[in-house]
């Protein structure tokens, strides 16, 4: 799976829906007009003012239908999950069935390169089921049924949640949920014949309002056939491809497999009890559906053929479980932890010194840059790493994180100074913004978060986004501008203060601030071909002292993304590939369409693969590239 070429499919099945959505609407207003010419016009079928005022009336209806929906839904995935049932999970839980769930989603988040999404818990649902639902991975949510964090162990689990972690990065949800409004729309027909059938005439006039109701009935059965038709068009190879995604990822093909077949044995199955499974059926992991129109129009694959797909030995019976079975959780031995702080200035490291602790060095110089992109599914080794990522944290910073008061001094403590004079300006400072309360919370989490290894810090943001949601939106302002002035309290903004702060900022403004719409400028690299001199000029610098080694990286990522048209890019000089001019450049590459950022990270990937290694400063900069440009980045392993 290819991340960009997956969102550029995205953006074209939308398209796709569109026509489906128009072919359903013009079929509705047609059955619509045939049936008023029988109750009010039987010796004319022709009457094309009729047909007007039918059109007019059906748009209205589906458009105003649709438009609100979707506008409810404008929140992302939370707002679906509450209007399916679903209730946040508190990231504190004892409850060891949920404790197992928020911890899978953790390291699945992890291992993905994205923050951690919203959990939310479906409790009123016995069935075994899922979902995955937002606009992009920084409103996404991931809901569970009841059942199945009761009846899945953990392998079995995380082969459901891998599923849904592939529909966020295969960008399906922002599809689903924008499927969730247009079904809505054709559905309203019917919930307005059901209010028609019920208006009562008076006296002896006839009031044909019931009758027609009860043909708006008939008719919203017809949209929900359509609807019915979108879904299974829309959804059904995708979850193919999701669950051999989920293989891929987990590489335990039992873990995704134990899971259909239990959903095969149980009595519910996958059938949820919320009335909104009618329009959201495509969202789930499996049929939310008790009643289905029939196979070719099922808004997934038969339940045989996934398993078959993946245990081609699966002989169609299914286990008998019952609905007491729970998983046990499973404890894993914390690995040692390399420790050591690494500040590094920007654009050049320190003299005489080379970039630290690489974050991943590769014998012999093999690195290459397929190991940087996300070009794939994450493997098994990005989950191990976010496992070990996981396990290097202490249960009272895990805990921390999963509150806002805790998530925030974890962020203050990664930008604390090293000198004591400004650390001690710093803390004052904190208190006084933030009161004696959090910066007592800080100091208590300030040495373990200032010992962990270089490649654990960015990851630690991605931990904190989930408690940074928690906060109020004065409190949002707060922190924005308390981030803000640590950054600059000592008068230069080094490239990891720059890339937290761009980290942050990204996936917590579209919470609190009003949301700006992103506009598609940039379809061609020609008119970008300044900006990308300036990143790859940049990371050149970052990790290489030497000009001949610098020029070379340079070549090879302008190489790698213009082929012989890369002699037209010149490396820049440091004091021209300054972090205020990266950051003109990655917000000019934030408008261009998906197939200019893949050119864009393609060329940075080479870039740092040049000489065989990434560096603390290297992955920083491509970190905060790669968020900034909404593309997951894995963590970084040999």
């Amino acid at each position: 799976m290819d991340f960009f070429d997956r969102q550029d499919k995205a953006r074209r099945n939308t398209a796709k829906l569109v026509v489906y959505f128009a072919l359903a609407v013009v079929f509705l207003i047609l059955t619509i007009y045939a049936v008023f010419m029988l109750i009010f016009s039987r010796t004319h079928p022709w009457n094309p003012e009729l047909l007007l005022w039918v059109s007019l009336g059906t748009l209205a209806v589906i458009v105003i239908g649709s438009l609100t929906k979707t506008a409810e839904l404008g929140r992302g995935g939370s707002a679906v999950a509450e209007m399916l049932g679903g209730q946040l999970l508190n990231p504190n839980t004892t409850d060891p069935d949920e404790r197992k769930l928020l911890n899978v989603v953790e390291e699945m988040a992890l291992a993905s390169g994205m923050q951690v999404p919203a959990v939310y818990l479906l409790r009123n649902e016995a069935g075994i089921n899922a979902f995955a639902a937002g606009h992009t991975s920084n409103d996404a949510a991931i809901g569970v049924t009841q059942g199945c964090i009761r009846m899945l162990n953990r392998d079995e689990l995380q082969g459901v949640i891998a599923h849904e972690f592939s529909h966020i990065l295969n960008g399906d949800m922002r599809l689903n949920v924008r499927l969730i409004g247009l079904i809505f729309g054709i559905l309203c027909l019917a919930v307005i014949g059901r209010v028609l059938l019920r208006v009562r005439g008076s006296g002896r006039d006839r009031n044909p309002l019931p009758i027609i109701g009860l043909a708006l009935i008939l008719i919203g059965g017809v949209g929900v056939f359509f609807g019915r038709l979108i879904q299974a068009a829309v959804s059904r190879q995708r979850e193919f491809l999701a669950d051999a995604a989920a293989v891929q990822f987990t590489r335990n093909p039992d873990g995704i497999a134990g899971a259909l077949k239990k959903m095969g044995s149980l009595a519910q199955g996958s059938a949820l009890q919320t009335p909104h499974a009618t329009e959201a059926g495509h969202l789930f992991f499996g049929n939310g559906l008790a009643v289905s129109l029939g196979s070719a129009f099922a808004t997934h694959p038969p339940l045989t053929q996934r398993i078959q797909a993946i245990d081609p030995s699966f002989d169609g019976s299914y286990p008998a479980i019952t609905l007491s079975e729970s998983a046990a959780r499973e404890d894993r031995p914390a690995p040692a932890r390399a420790r050591g702080p690494f500040p590094f200035p920007f654009p050049l490291p320190e003299a005489g010194r080379r970039d630290g602790a690489g974050v991943s060095q590769l014998a012999g110089g093999t690195l290459t840059a397929g190991a940087v992109l996300p070009t794939d599914i994450p493997s098994t080794v990005h989950l191990r790493k976010a496992a070990e990522i996981l396990d290097g944290l202490s249960p009272n910073l895990r805990d921390a994180l999963h509150d806002a008061m805790g998530a925030s001094a974890a962020i203050y403590a990664l930008l604390l100074s090293h000198s004591d004079t400004m650390r001690r300006r710093q803390l004052d400072f904190i208190a006084h913004q933030a009161g004696p309360s959090l910066r007592g919370e800080l100091l208590k989490l300030a040495d373990e978060i200032q010992q962990l290894p270089a490649d654990h810090r960015l990851p630690l943001i991605d931990l904190a986004i989930a408690g940074l949601r928690e906060l109020s939106p004065r409190q949002y302002f707060d922190f924005k501008e308390t981030i803000d002035r640590l950054v600059r309290m000592d008068g230069s903004i080094d490239l990891f203060e720059y890339a937290l702060q761009r980290v942050v900022m990204h996936h917590l403004a579209p919470q609190f601030e009003p949301p700006r719409k992103q506009v598609i400028a940039y379809y061609s690299l020609k008119p970008l071909l300044p900006d990308m001199a300036i990143l790859l000029s940049a990371l050149a610098h970052v990790g290489n002292e030497e000009p001949e080694q610098a020029q070379s990286a340079f070549q090879r990522g302008a190489t790698a993304a213009l082929g012989a048209g890369a002699a037209s890019l010149s490396i820049l000089a440091p004091s021209n590939c300054t972090l205020d001019r990266v950051d003109t450049s990655v917000q000019r590459l934030c408008q261009a369409v998906p197939q200019i950022k893949k050119s864009t990270l393609t060329a940075c990937a080479h870039t740092v693969a040049d000489d065989g290694m990434i560096g603390s400063r290297e992955a920083e900069l491509l970190r905060a590239l790669a968020a900034t440009l909404d593309c997951p980045l894995p963590p970084f392993v040999a």
